[in-house]
């Protein structure tokens, strides 16, 4: 129970401490919030957990086929704010938008006999 609260404060921790830099630089921010430090934590925490990196590994190739979809969001999410339309919208619609994205990108790959690629 202990390693599990241990987990939950160090993930939680960087989470608040990004959004802290962002307020002061949004480029630090932006830099941090880049860095992909939630697959690197789960990774991590697989390796910890198993002591068997070929999970990681796994991890680490599906990500590789979801990035693109990722962008949905950051590439939307700004033209929907300079439309007009309001913060908690745009997020919803970039969300939503991400999500197809991910469903397409998992169709297709499923198509191409690949959805299993590690």
């Amino acid at each position: 129970m202990i390693y599990y609260l241990i987990k939950l404060l160090i993930t939680t921790l960087l989470i608040v401490l990004i959004s802290e830099i962002s307020k002061k630089s949004s480029l630090a921010g932006a830099i941090l919030a880049a860095i992909p430090l939630v697959s690197i934590l789960a990774m991590t925490w697989m390796y910890i957990d198993t002591n068997d990196s070929s999970t990681a590994v796994s991890f680490s190739n599906n990500i590789v086929w979801l990035i693109a979809p990722s962008m949905t969001l950051f590439i939307l999410f700004p033209i929907l704010i300079k439309k007009g339309l309001g913060f908690y919208t745009s997020m919803g619609l970039s969300i939503f938008m991400t999500i197809v994205a991910y469903y397409c990108v998992l169709y297709t790959l499923d198509k191409l006999g690949m959805r299993n690629v590690s």
